[in-house]
């Protein structure tokens, strides 16, 4: 059995960002009743879009 590792926290910064109330909506009908933040959608949304465009 492996010794359980306590996680790190990435070190993050605060970005303000402006966003379309139509994405915003979107963002927020995707997420609901899941166990997601608004912040990790983007967060994992942005990671996506990044990937896409190295390949």
């Amino acid at each position: 059995m492996a010794k359980f590792k306590i996680p790190s926290i990435p070190p993050t910064v605060n970005k303000t960002i402006r966003f379309p109330n139509d994405v915003v909506e979107g963002v927020e009908k995707a997420i609901q009743g899941r166990d997601c933040t608004f912040s990790a959608f983007v967060i994992a949304a942005v990671k996506n879009a990044l990937n896409d465009i190295e390949e």
